[in-house]
């Protein structure tokens, strides 16, 4: 058994106890993490779903969402369902304003965001699921160049622009069999407000706080630099600026060179499995919603099966539908995306780390729990 399969199995079974739900919510019932489960939806009748459904929110879901939305409408061929990858910050607005079915965030719901979303969600609350694991590469477009050592430290002073040229010393030394040229360093941001760039800078802030003080933020803090929007807008500048070098999903960058990051005293590429790592050993965020699954991560791990520069990106429905249509289709659709079958889509088109088998569960309960108002309490499966 490999280091990160043995991680997830062990850790699986203490994380669960660390969640506490909300005063007043009731108590989750919900199987916990390295239990036995039950079996869920996935082995039932499917429902009919039918009608037009509109998700928004984070570009680094995006291939996935692709895979999920063509399996699900093989499944459903009533149901027509699109995703605009819009970027997390406006994505969580659209769905707290009533304007999607579903969100999607590389970051969970902040409180205040909790709060609000009542009257979105007829009166009961938005909960975070998550669906989707994949590590954040650090990319560079630097000829000849495919993998780099950087730290956090380095990688700081490269994005505050105090490290401006590929053979800067620091470099070299932590690279010294890689011919770097005298390039200037083009950093490269994301414009939109971009869960990405929040799990980036928290990563930074987390290990390099000296070099980086700015708290996380999905806004990007500093002038310096170019920006461009979305995934896809910064990977595509990076590949047509030789020097340039930016933050994205890991699936997005195929074709540019990438970092291998400092953890404790080795580098360590990243990896499906090592960025999964993390997310097993991290706690729940306590005092949530129930069913809500929201990670705090630790950026600050010193293991070398483990790739801290991660992000867990969420779908973010409600906890109740006045509209049955589309209650139905969130309750079909996100069974759909945390089933096995879901899971395997989304990492064939995309190459991120499936759920454990215990997340899909939950989720799995989680979706059987959504609450359609228009339907009598004891027509709700779960609920």
């Amino acid at each position: 058994m490999s280091t990160p399969q043995y991680t997830r199995l062990v850790s699986a079974a203490t994380v669960g106890a660390l969640v506490l739900p909300l005063a007043g919510c009731a108590a989750a019932g919900l199987p916990g993490f390295g239990g036995e489960v039950e079996p869920t939806a996935t082995a039932e009748a499917k429902v009919a779903v039918a009608g037009t459904f509109v998700g928004a929110g984070a570009s680094s879901q995006e291939s996935a969402m692709e895979a999920w939305i063509s399996g699900f409408q093989e499944q459903h061929p009533d149901a027509a369902v699109s995703y605009d990858p819009v970027g997390s910050g406006d994505g969580r607005e659209s769905f707290l304003a009533g304007d999607t079915a579903f969100g999607a965030s590389d970051v969970a719901l902040s409180d205040e965001e909790m709060a609000a979303s009542g009257p979105a969600c007829d009166g009961g609350n938005a909960i975070d699921l998550p669906v989707y694991i994949s590590p954040i590469a650090v990319a560079f477009n630097v000829e000849g160049v495919d993998q780099l050592n950087l730290s956090s430290d380095l990688i700081a002073r490269i994005f505050t622009g105090q490290v401006t040229r590929w053979d800067d010393p620091a470099i070299v030394a932590a690279n010294p069999d890689a011919k770097l040229p005298a390039l200037e360093i083009t950093p490269v941001h994301r414009s939109d407000d971009s869960g990405t760039t929040e799990n980036f800078t928290d990563y930074l802030h987390a290990t390099a706080p000296d070099e980086w003080p700015y708290p996380p933020d999905g806004v990007w803090p500093l002038p310096q630099g170019f920006a461009a929007e979305g995934t896809g807008g910064v990977t595509d500048t990076v590949r047509s600026t030789p020097g340039g070098i930016t933050y994205a999903d890991a699936s997005r960058t195929s074709d540019l060179g990438r970092a291998a990051i400092k953890v404790g005293d080795e580098y360590v590429p990243y990896s499906a499995d090592a960025a999964a790592a993390v997310v097993d050993i991290s706690p729940r965020i306590e005092n949530r919603y129930e069913h809500d699954l929201a990670f705090a991560l630790d950026r600050t791990i010193d293991k070398p099966f483990a790739y801290p520069m991660v992000l867990v990106s969420y779908l973010v429905v409600c906890s109740r539908y006045e509209d049955k249509a589309k209650g139905g289709f969130v309750k079909e659709f996100v069974a759909y995306v945390a089933s096995a079958e879901g899971q395997q889509r989304a990492a064939a088109a995309a190459g991120n780390a499936a759920i454990s088998p215990d997340v899909q569960a939950w989720i799995a309960e989680a979706a059987k729990a959504i609450y359609l108002t228009r339907d009598r309490p004891e027509e709700q499966a779960g609920g």
